[in-house]
């Protein structure tokens, strides 16, 4: 008997020891391991987690069911339902006044909203491949933390959003909704909210002393995230049914990837759910460090086998997005120096890149996005986040950004020692990398000297070359005339070696005599790899005479008959100060 315990006793012991050796070994190469050997890539996991042979019993059921399930009394033909448009015909002059104040204060029609149920059902306009994909194996997905921030948010646009993630996201994902309310002085975003809120199971509020921004209010909520995936979502929101398992899925398969879902257009009047279809458009940036919306290039078009299979984007929107926790912390979260909000999407989106994860758009993931009429409330900080930004990891690309925002010499951007440590800690890759690598369609500017910035003219010496975007196209607008700010903006122009006079803000324009009436206008410029046509070609001489290639004819700055300044075409006549333009 002693003999046999003897014996258990060493194979115990020894067990222990061969285990102990085997989470030494473990621990040891994970340490020693690269950044990229620190979490699990698609390659490494090697399987497709939609396909498993997943059984359908009473268990899965459990698990995809949502966390709160809607009303039963919910009214299918009620007001907004299906996400279809409210208009409110024949106010009396009352409730005129109401809804008008409610987009004033609100820049958005919370009268009209709140005539919307605060659970109100969304078509399920997800393609045909995503909702007919094999079940999702819930028991190996990640939980996930939804963090939301607000400030001086409107009751019923906060609240739908909160329902809408616990109605469209499964009980076994969602660990829980934490609100961060950050030092709005709304009363009803109190008490009130307090008490609404505590009939919620998974719903958590935490509030900050002082206003501290979108990037430290995400940050603190992100600190108090007990799931294993970090998912942001603005306080203005609706998610889709089957929203939420596309964006940890894909995590799961490679934690490295920070997953965005397509993000639909809710109308801030009518609330109409617009479906933004089944090609999205993925995040780009214009040299102004501005976030642009582009078609998806055909380079990715081809590499992609599926049109729902993830699409890989340069940079994000930055208010929806999923983030496993672990790499999150990994990568340095956020830059805790950016101030409210603005560029902290674009510095997040270089840095992910560049130090070795993907940003990629998710498309059976819809959620619908309420775009206010104009923001709520100012940016005052926006230029020195983006300075932060350009500083930090655009190396000798970010005198373009320079060039083209003059105020941002002598903005002061703050101390940035830490986050130029941290890309070097993470042995991130130069700019030059992401440009030609993850955003090669982007047109880098010659920036000549020289050869940009306004055009004043000689004739009309307080007036210079302007160009103001129409507000849903920015092509297609007449270039006009106006007076000289110094500030850049509209009246940056760059005249390249290729003869074109470019306008890139927003997208990439240049300027073309298409005009029949002589007007010259803004039209997108061919792509590198071709010749300008004609219409797009001019002569800046020596003289300061700007000449179109399609007739000969110059640029004259004059006066139309109201008396108001006007630019056109006209045959060129030596000496003419109106059709001399000098750089300044």
């Amino acid at each position: 008997m002693i003999s046999v315990k003897l014996r258990r006793s060493r194979l115990a012991r020894l067990t222990f020891f061969v285990a102990c050796v085997v989470v030494t070994t473990t621990v040891y190469l994970h340490l020693t391991s690269d950044q990229q050997g620190a979490f699990k890539t698609v390659d490494e996991r090697a399987e497709d987690f939609g396909q498993r042979n997943v059984v359908i019993d009473a268990h899965y059921r459990a698990m995809e069911a949502p966390a709160l399930p809607r009303p039963n009394d919910l009214d299918p033909s009620g007001p907004g339902e299906g996400g279809s448009a409210v208009r409110l015909l024949n106010l009396n002059d009352w409730d005129q006044r109401k809804m008008e104040d409610s987009i004033q204060t609100f820049a958005v029609n919370q009268f009209v909203s709140e005539r919307i149920s605060l659970h109100r059902n969304l078509r399920d306009a997800r393609h045909e491949l995503c909702r007919q994909r094999a079940p999702f194996d819930y028991r190996r997905m990640p939980t996930t933390s939804v963090i939301i921030a607000f400030f001086n948010e409107g009751w019923t646009t906060l609240i739908r959003t909160i329902y809408s993630v616990l109605h469209n996201s499964p009980s076994s994902l969602l660990t829980e909704i934490i609100l961060v309310d950050d030092f709005s002085d709304k009363p009803y975003l109190k008490e009130k909210l307090s008490d609404y809120l505590r009939g919620l199971e998974r719903v958590r509020l935490v509030r900050t002393k002082k206003r501290e921004g979108l990037v430290r209010a995400r940050l603190l909520g992100a600190s108090l995230a007990e799931g294993e995936v970090l998912t942001f979502l603005d306080c203005h929101c609706e998610c889709m049914h089957g929203w939420l398992e596309p964006l940890l899925e894909r995590i799961n398969q490679d934690e490295t990837v920070i997953t965005v879902p397509v993000i639909d257009t809710i109308d801030y009047n009518t609330f109409e759910y617009y479906y933004g279809g089944h090609e999205p458009q993925i995040g780009g940036f214009d040299w102004r460090l501005t976030f642009q919306w582009h078609t998806i290039p055909d380079h990715e078009r081809k590499r992609r086998k599926s049109p729902v299979d993830p699409i890989r984007s340069p940079t994000m929107a930055g208010g929806l997005f999923a983030v496993s926790k672990s790499y999150f912390g990994h990568i340095g979260t956020y830059d805790a120096g950016m101030e409210i909000w603005g560029g902290e999407n674009l510095e997040l989106s270089f840095r992910t890149w560049m130090c070795g994860g993907k940003l990629e758009t998710i498309p059976c993931s819809h959620v619908g996005h309420v775009f206010p009429k104009q923001s709520p409330y100012p940016r005052p900080k926006f230029l020195t986040n983006t300075l932060r930004a350009a500083e930090v990891w655009m190396d000798d690309y970010k005198q373009h950004f320079y060039i083209r925002n003059p105020p941002a010499v002598k903005e002061d951007y703050g101390d940035v020692t830490d986050r130029k440590q941290l890309r070097e800690r993470l042995k991130c890759r130069d700019f030059k990398w992401y440009l030609d690598n993850v955003y090669p369609d982007l047109h880098v500017p010659e920036d000549k000297p020289g050869s940009y910035g306004a055009f004043r003219n000689s004739g009309m010496t307080s007036y210079c070359l302007d160009y103001a975007p129409p507000q849903h196209n920015p092509t297609g607008g007449r270039v006009s005339v106006f007076g000289c700010h110094g500030q850049g903006g509209n009246q940056f122009f760059e005249y390249t070696s290729r003869k074109e006079v470019r306008f890139n803000s927003e997208k990439e324009m240049c300027m073309s005599a298409v005009g029949s009436d002589d007007s010259v206008t803004m039209l997108d410029c061919v792509s590198d790899n071709r010749q300008p046509p004609r219409v797009q070609q001019w002569t800046h001489s020596q003289d300061g005479t700007i000449r179109t290639q399609l007739n000969e004819k110059c640029l004259e700055a004059g006066m139309n008959k109201d008396g108001k300044p006007e630019l056109t075409l006209k045959p060129c006549v030596g000496g003419n100060l109106h059709q001399q333009w000098y750089w300044t």
